[in-house]
């Protein structure tokens, strides 16, 4: 018995992945991240592209992506970000467009770029940011570095208004 295929070599090309094409393509994404049954953080997007088969690996969230993070107290903050990217080797996440970044005391940071090493637990910036803490008090920044939860925060050019108590002699 003698069997033969025909087919059109422009057809099966096209068939084949771009070299330039994610290896996979995921809509619709909430990954939980927990961290000894506990959960960490939590991430959505509506679509993630998978460049983890490259020689730097990476993954991509172009319409978006939302993070809430979880600290040993369960208190969250929350990044909201037009579009993401996450690099595999460096653990280092790229966020941009319409940053804002939520935290659990109702602190308030917003800015067009923030970089996240997730290593570190280390956020920074040399983008203009505007903060606004719960008292009022707010600061317009060019570039900052701070650890995740805004305890250590160091500003390299700011202006703004801020509160400050004053404490009574008794």
């Amino acid at each position: 018995m003698l069997f033969s295929c025909e087919g059109n070599l422009q057809e099966v090309r096209a068939f084949s992945l771009e070299e330039d094409a994610p290896q996979a393509i995921a809509e619709g994404i909430n990954l939980k991240f927990t961290d000894s049954g506990r959960l960490v953080a939590n991430l959505r997007s509506p679509k993630m592209l998978d460049y983890t088969n490259k020689a730097f690996p990476y993954r991509e969230f172009p319409d978006g992506v939302q993070v809430e993070f979880f600290d040993e107290q369960n208190k969250k903050n929350t990044v909201d970000a037009d579009y993401g990217i996450v690099y595999e080797q460096t653990n280092l996440i790229d966020l941009q467009g319409n940053v804002v970044i939520h935290t659990a005391d109702s602190t308030k940071l917003e800015a067009s770029q923030i970089f996240w090493d997730q290593e570190r637990n280390w956020i920074f910036t040399d983008k203009p940011n505007t903060i606004r803490f719960p008292d009022g008090s707010f600061t317009d920044d060019l570039g900052f570095d701070s650890n995740q939860d805004f305890s250590n925060f160091r500003s390299r050019t700011n202006t703004g208004i801020q509160v400050i108590e004053e404490e009574k002699d008794e």
